[in-house]
């Protein structure tokens, strides 16, 4: 049966790509203490947008959704789940909840995943979560046709339990010895978690809030400002590439995880990329909202559309983009591109 030690795979898999992308992280890490000098409104409303996001992306991912009236009401808890879709959005709310207000104290144990994993699924009635999974289960792909073919056999559920123990002592353990950075340690639990696929259902959602718990315990808030969920969602193909790459021959304890391992690091290394475009703006005293509008075309190059640039200036009015975009337009700075709903602007 699968073993996990992480000793060996630490130092097997620790490529000169890994250090690099570790250490870019280390110092976004060092930095952060001054995006978070913004004024307090601003950060606010970056964590409410990438709540929102979250909660939208993570399920979304999975095939939950609901309208995006109704995920902001739901954030907000001002409306009830009104079907199975929203009563697991709301679990996942309430989750990331606990892990963004109370990561010091939650601790990477079986216990604790499997009290996360009820607290999921609460809404969706008694005894629906925080168990381990009472069947076998694989991961399969539908193709073009429709035919449908198993991309990976996950741990049998009778081995799942004590897997999860071990696999919580020895990413523990590697954080404690502290000979290789807590992210890569992280990086690589998460592809294990996955592949042991401990739950009948919410496994993937379960794996993006432990990701997000762990950030926190090694010290990086980015989650809490810019949605990590959104960020994989945005990539999703890249995600399940790189998964499927490090998941072969896992069960057998011969995989490669360098693909996954890159991939989740270089999504950390796009979320503070974000935070602080978005919040070096903001610093610039002299920087109006309108000025933090043309800044965004000026280091994007790829088309914007009203939403993208909403996304990306949290703080700023749908009323301020239009006016901003007219100027700009006027001046020239940008041109318009398409019509309808399918408008996007861009740099000339």
């Amino acid at each position: 049966m699968r073993a996990f030690d992480y000793n060996t795979s630490l130092q097997k898999w620790f490529t000169p790509q890994i250090a690099k992308l570790t250490g870019a992280l280390r110092e976004c890490k060092g930095k952060q203490a001054l995006f978070l000098k913004a004024t307090p409104d601003v950060l606010d409303t970056l964590v409410a947008v990438a709540k929102v996001q979250s909660m939208a992306s993570s399920n979304r991912i999975e095939g939950i959704s609901t309208t995006d009236a109704r995920i902001r009401a739901l954030a907000k808890e001002s409306v009830v789940p009104k079907n199975r879709a929203e009563e697991e959005i709301a679990g996942y709310r309430d989750v990331l909840g606990m892990v963004h207000e109370s990561h010091d104290a939650i601790p990477l144990n079986p216990n604790v995943i499997l009290q996360l994993h009820r607290d999921l699924c609460a809404h969706l009635g008694p005894g629906a979560g925080g168990h381990w999974k009472t069947s076998d289960n694989v991961i399969s792909q539908i193709d073009a046709a429709g035919n449908r073919t198993v991309r990976f056999r996950p741990l049998p559920a009778f081995a799942t339990p004590g897997a999860v123990e071990n696999l919580c002592t020895a990413a523990n353990g590697a954080v404690v010895e502290g000979t290789f950075d807590p992210l890569y340690v992280l990086s690589l639990f998460v592809l294990d978690f996955v592949s042991i696929h401990p739950f009948d259902d919410g496994n993937g959602r379960m794996s993006r809030l432990l990701t997000l718990l762990l950030l926190y315990r090694a010290g990086y808030v980015v989650g809490r400002y810019i949605s990590l969920e959104k960020l994989i969602e945005d990539s999703k193909e890249s995600y399940y590439e790189t998964l499927q790459a490090s998941s072969a021959g896992w069960l057998q304890g011969k995989n490669n995880p360098t693909p996954f391992v890159r991939y989740l690091l270089g999504t950390f290394l796009k979320a503070y990329s974000l935070f602080e475009d978005r919040v070096s703006d903001v610093l610039r005293e002299k920087a109006t909202k309108e000025e933090r509008i043309r800044l965004l075309f000026e280091r994007t190059p790829v088309p914007l559309s009203k939403r993208q640039i909403l996304e990306a200036c949290p703080d700023v009015s749908a009323v301020t983009v239009a006016r901003a975009l007219k100027t700009l337009l006027d001046s020239g700075a940008i041109r318009k591109l398409g019509a309808g709903p399918a408008t996007s602007y861009a740099k000339n």
